[in-house]
């Protein structure tokens, strides 16, 4: 059936539009036309005056709606992440596994097929945030875990997450360039994160081929004057992107604002939500507006990908289609995914999201 959303302000990812119509058919984005160019035989969905937008992407997400990765390993917590991730606007997530066990790896494989083989929709594919990361870096991750890769274990992990794993956060210092290029090569998104490299190894890991980092300045090597770290090699990368936890916790929304200025089009956003509960290692308790483990280390976000892009405008200042974008197109681009989504145009999949001017969610169309 051929549907015609009009009423709205159009961000399209590119630009705003004012008296268009979306016009959609079995999942597709079919046209962006002219409201008087709306066909006749189109249903008709009046957006109310608000401002549509590409749905959002969340690339680290573990928990949501009482239930969470690792704790609960199986498609029900995806149905509840992705209740929890649609809510706020994000049709689109990678569930994410935290430092743990092979057996835990496996059963979050698994619970992604299922999750597929169900009909389960927004599941790009599975994040996995370690094992393979600095225990100097490691925040609330258990060391228990943690551990250096060999060519066997990279083989086990292909072999195993074939199609199913598609992003991994590991310390670049800590690992075998040969082995990151092996992952990369079978299509992983390779992201250094809970890493202590030095700026020149973490430069030269970029020049390498890694693409992006994880939650800017958690879990890295800061920016010193005598030691300008990962953060510095982020910034100084001309391509190179880097998500970021826009809560006001994880990172001071000023932090935010000056990497802004720095980076540009190459800074994007996550949600590093968790959920309340869980079993140890870990274990999340609540404390207003975020999450700490049982040793009061901090362990997640209680965001929505709205409700940062929403810090982003508000209390950032970073301009709306901009913040728009760092919440769509740019983690779109991340993952590979630049010519389908993050973008209102033909051919793209018709996910979108309607917000009011408080940038409150007023609409969400997602489709699998």
């Amino acid at each position: 059936m051929l549907t015609a959303y009009v009423n709205s302000t159009i961000f399209t990812g590119d630009a705003c539009l004012q008296g268009y119509a979306v016009l959609t058919s079995e999942g597709r984005i079919t046209d962006v036309l002219p409201l008087a160019q709306v066909p006749a035989d189109a249903g008709v969905v009046d957006l109310k005056d608000t401002y549509l937008s590409p749905a959002f992407i969340d690339l680290q997400i573990y928990g949501g709606n009482g239930r969470i990765f690792p704790s609960q390993l199986d498609s029900a917590t995806l149905h509840a992440i992705y209740e929890y991730s649609s809510a706020g606007g994000a049709a689109f997530f990678m569930p994410t596994l935290p430092t743990h066990s092979y057996l835990a790896i496996r059963q979050a494989i698994e619970a992604v097929r299922r999750y597929w083989e169900e009909g389960g929709p927004g599941v790009l594919g599975l994040h996995l945030e370690g094992p393979f990361i600095n225990p100097e870096k490691k925040g609330a991750h258990p060391e228990k875990y943690i551990k250096i890769p060999t060519e066997e274990e990279i083989d086990l992990l292909l072999k195993y997450g074939e199609g199913i794993l598609k992003m991994m956060t590991l310390a670049p210092e800590c690992c075998d360039p040969a082995l990151v290029r092996k992952l990369q090569s079978a299509g992983v998104v390779i992201s250094a994160g809970h890493s202590n490299a030095d700026y020149k190894t973490a430069y030269n890991s970029f020049e390498a081929g890694i693409p992006t980092a994880t939650h800017l300045f958690n879990a890295m090597s800061p920016l010193q004057s005598r030691a300008p770290g990962l953060v510095g090699a982020i910034y100084d990368h001309p391509q190179v992107c880097a998500s970021v936890v826009a809560d006001g916790i994880h990172v001071d929304f000023n932090a935010i604002r000056i990497s802004k200025k720095i980076m540009g089009d190459r800074l994007f956003l996550i949600t590093d939500a968790v959920e309340e509960g869980g079993e140890e290692p870990y274990k999340h308790i609540r404390k207003a507006d975020h999450f700490v483990n049982s040793h009061g280390i901090l362990s997640g976000s209680c965001l929505t990908m709205q409700q940062a892009v929403k810090n982003c405008i508000t209390k950032v200042g970073i301009a709306p289609e901009e913040a728009l974008r760092m919440a769509s197109t740019y983690p779109a681009k991340v993952a590979g995914l630049q010519h389908e989504l993050g973008k209102i145009a033909p051919g793209y999949r018709a996910a979108m999201v309607a917000l009011n001017a408080e940038w409150d969610i007023e609409q969400f169309i997602g489709l699998s």
